[in-house]
């Protein structure tokens, strides 16, 4: 009786004490179609390729971390699904005339591999390129770097350990190699890298948001830039992404303790405001694991950028993504 009773005290959540701080409020303006996996923690992170051509017909690839990758369409609409197994963050580059789209593979939660395919653009299909080694650990987050001469992928271990491996997808099977490896002190994940600055950030969930160097050959120091203290950020700190403007931008993480977004300046890492995605149309947002940001004319529903957030709390459907505008986000926090 006693083991049943500490079982379920332990699996209660502990209550959500919001940060102190002014919070803006914006609404989602669209949000994709569920995932297929009902009544669990499973969709996890985005990416988004925009076409250029045509910014309507932009591509949102989310993952289902207990089964694979979908494709999405701006409508939210599934375009593709792809069996892909216990895939846990994603993220794109294009690379050699190709999209390259990377996720964290945690199929072997001993060794870490990095899961590789390419995007059609025009029938909005995945295939598989194959898996490179990524070291040992369970395989967390990811995220790209990708330079004029080399593709990089950040493969941040759950337990803190990030490796910089270059990527060969050049080739009918990819390889890898490690290039360096940092290390933060406990559970980490989310990340985003600034090719412009050659900045990489990662959140330590419990701790807080850290800079690196990002190139190969740079220091491996992480530079602190605000702690997981209950204010600017309630852990833990979950997804980064980045809104590159002009010469430089705007860095956001996921407040996942009370459902909000802290907002940084990029250019000197100073802290610039909050804010939530609250109900509307389509829902708020709830305990968001991965966000994506980008910035400029994705067609006539997102004109000024668009911003994806995983959605925790979806129901009565299982978790989803919802869009949201960044010029509104931008028009709430003053910026």
């Amino acid at each position: 009786m006693l083991l049943l009773s500490y079982s379920a005290q332990a699996q209660t959540p502990p209550a959500m004490v919001p940060s102190p701080l002014p919070t803006a409020t914006v609404q989602a303006s669209g949000e994709t179609e569920a995932v297929a996996t009902a009544n669990a923690d499973a969709a996890d992170d985005p990416a988004i390729w925009r076409n250029a051509a045509t910014p309507a017909a932009s591509l949102i690839i989310g993952t289902d971390k207990k089964a694979g990758l979908y494709v999405y369409g701006l409508d939210g609409k599934a375009r593709d699904f792809h069996d892909a197994g216990r895939v846990n963050n994603v993220a794109l580059a294009e690379h050699d005339g190709r999209i390259i789209v990377a996720a964290s593979d945690r199929n072997d939660p001993l060794n870490a591999q990095v899961a590789l395919f390419t995007l059609d653009p025009a029938s909005a299909k995945l295939a598989t390129l194959g898996r490179v080694p990524a070291g040992a650990g369970e395989a967390y987050g990811m995220c790209l770097y990708n330079t004029p001469t080399a593709l990089y992928a950040f493969m941040v271990a759950k337990d803190g350990t990030i490796r910089q491996l270059a990527l060969d997808v050049a080739g009918a099977t990819p390889k890898a190699r490690i290039v360096r490896t940092m290390k933060l002190a406990t559970q980490s994940e989310g990340c985003a890298v600034d090719p412009r600055t050659a900045r990489l950030y990662v959140a330590e969930e419990d701790v807080g948001l850290w800079r690196f160097d990002a190139r190969a050959d740079g220091p491996v120091e992480p530079v602190k830039i605000a702690a997981a203290d209950g204010k600017q950020i309630v852990a833990d700190a979950e997804g980064v992404a980045i809104a590159q403007e002009g010469d430089s931008g705007y860095l956001v993480v996921s407040s996942q303790g009370d459902n909000a977004y802290a907002v940084y300046r990029l250019a000197d890492d100073s802290y610039v405001g909050r804010y939530r995605i609250a109900p509307g149309s389509f829902g708020s947002t709830e305990e968001t694991d991965g966000i994506e940001i980008a910035t400029g004319d994705f067609g006539p529903a997102f004109p000024d950028g668009i911003m994806i957030a995983q959605d925790g709390a979806n129901p009565p459907r299982a978790q989803n993504f919802k869009l949201v505008r960044w010029g509104q986000i931008k028009a709430a926090l003053g910026l």
